[in-house]
């Protein structure tokens, strides 16, 4: 019992609460500079196909390729130009752009305008006997921004 007493009598007692208050401050500065340093969020980045076509062929706007019956039973070589910014109209650098679809592949990075162009490998893409039209898949990834993908991003229409 007298040792009780002295326990409750002891003033140094006192000095665990003002610890945890200062541990508490301390691991709140600690957590600040913390969160300071964590990269700013991601953001949404558009993407506008400017050309489509066939190598060796005039480009024209949009994402559709009309090819003819006798040009879909070669191999093809698709080619599409594209621009990647962020939401406030700044192009989108060094971002990695893969167009893939009807047995082809292609893929670039974008420069300092944002700008690319796709050329899928000689001898990938083809069409069917019986296939009259065929889609084409893109793909855009870049550091700080989320990832855009577009299924049927381009069209390919063959006529008869």
């Amino acid at each position: 019992m007298k040792n009780a007493r002295r326990i409750f009598n002891d003033e140094r007692a006192i000095e665990l609460p003002i610890n945890i208050v200062v541990m508490l401050v301390v691991g709140m500065v600690a957590l600040a500079a913390l969160i300071a340093i964590i990269p700013p969020p991601t953001k949404n980045m558009a993407v506008n196909i400017d050309e489509a076509g066939l190598q060796g062929t005039t480009l024209s706007a949009g994402n559709t390729i009309v090819v003819d019956a006798v040009t879909a039973q070669n191999p093809l070589t698709v080619v599409i130009r594209i621009t990647a910014t962020d939401p406030d109209g700044n192009p989108v650098r060094n971002a990695n752009a893969v167009l893939r679809g009807l047995g082809g592949v292609a893929s670039n990075t974008t420069d300092i305008n944002g700008e690319t162009t796709l050329i899928t490998t000689a001898a990938q893409v083809e069409m069917g006997a019986n296939q009259n039209e065929g889609t084409m898949d893109l793909t855009i990834a870049a550091d700080g921004f989320y990832d855009y993908e577009k299924k049927d991003a381009v069209m390919v229409i063959k006529t008869k």
